[in-house]
């Protein structure tokens, strides 16, 4: 703790344009300090995208939640919001209290947040966005973090803004941020000795690392116009290709395009997007197919899962592309040269 955290919590703040934020270590444990604050509890639903990676779902388990999962809008690839409300029907048949909605900004792109926030307001559901991928994008102009209850952001060694590891809740509710602020302390109690009535937890952000993220966060337009410049080329170069398709962006929003993510037609290709990873890596360059849905993961076999088809079809054809912001021009077509070779080969 120091005067460090509590400019980039400022600054944080202000980068969602709302008025807390507090500083913790990473994305997961904001999202754990949120569904506590929230109320969940065991026996709980919370809702999740399966298009996701795991530190989003996981920390419904630590409540003791039952994890439902939706499936992903085909344009947008974030949840789709008709099989959001069938959900929300299918918990209201089963007299099943909905402990929150986790919706996320699935590289970059913000969810539909005109429809999510109205059927949560319908159905009285808490809205927490999963905003870590996300720094820097916007929907309907607003920017990401400020559409839930609360927003989450991560600023891991991959994000656009990194502190090596760590993460930040952002809300207009003083009380919540207070709340969750206690808790990531060890519950402590505001005694001159050690004092906790309740359990609490080590989340806390350290000031050093506080101090990397504020010196970074001056220059967030600057990475997202980088990360969004690499997108653009990638698409310059391949978007030709017969069996390539780019990432949509919503038409509702900016997305930071912290990865570039495609889907391969294998059949009309001439190549699957892992014979792509496999080429990249033979050049010792790093790709990854794009996230396995959490319903098809073993850990989570069984769970509710409404849909499917969408998110199962990304996972099978999709590929995450090299996105740094170091990457320079030769970079970008060395890799372009790679993927369309393993095509044509």
């Amino acid at each position: 703790m120091g005067p460090a955290v509590d400019r980039f919590e400022t600054e944080v703040a202000a980068a969602a344009s709302v008025g807390f934020a507090h500083a913790v270590s990473s994305g997961t444990a904001a999202i754990h300090l949120a569904l506590i604050a929230l109320g969940v509890s065991p026996g709980d639903v919370v809702i999740v995208p399966s298009l996701t990676f795991v530190g989003s779902a996981n920390p419904a388990v630590y409540c003791g939640a039952e994890l439902w999962f939706v499936d992903s809008d085909p344009d947008t690839w974030t949840i789709n919001p008709s099989l959001l409300q069938s959900a929300f029907d299918a918990a209201h048949s089963d007299g099943r209290r909905i402990g929150a909605l986790i919706a996320v900004d699935i590289f970059g792109q913000c969810a539909d947040y005109g429809e999510i926030q109205a059927l949560c307001a319908s159905y009285n559901v808490p809205l927490i966005e999963d905003a870590a991928e996300a720094l820097g994008s916007t929907y309907r102009g607003e920017p990401a973090g400020s559409f839930g209850n609360v927003g989450v952001f991560s600023f891991n060694g991959n994000k656009i803004i990194t502190t090596s590891g760590g993460g930040a809740l952002v809300s207009n509710d003083q009380t919540l941020i207070d709340r969750c602020r206690h808790l990531s302390a060890q519950a402590r109690e505001p005694e001159l000795h050690y004092e906790h009535q309740e359990i609490g937890f080590n989340y806390r952000m350290s000031n050093v690392l506080a101090a990397l993220g504020s010196a970074q966060l001056s220059t967030l337009e600057h990475r997202v116009a980088a990360r969004r410049s690499v997108f653009a080329r990638y698409e310059d170069l391949l978007g030709g290709v017969d069996g390539i398709a780019f990432m949509k962006e919503d038409s509702q929003g900016i997305s930071n395009r912290w990865l570039t993510t495609l889907t391969i037609d294998a059949g009309k290709f001439g190549a699957s997007n892992l014979d792509v990873v496999a080429a990249l890596e033979a050049e010792n360059i790093e790709a990854r197919p794009i996230l396995k849905p959490m319903h098809a993961q073993r850990v989570f076999r069984g769970n509710r899962m409404f849909g499917g088809s969408v998110a199962e079809h990304l996972f099978e054809d999709g590929l995450c592309l090299p996105s740094g912001t170091a990457l320079t021009g030769d970079d970008l077509e060395r890799v372009a040269a790679i993927v369309r070779r393993t095509g044509a080969g």
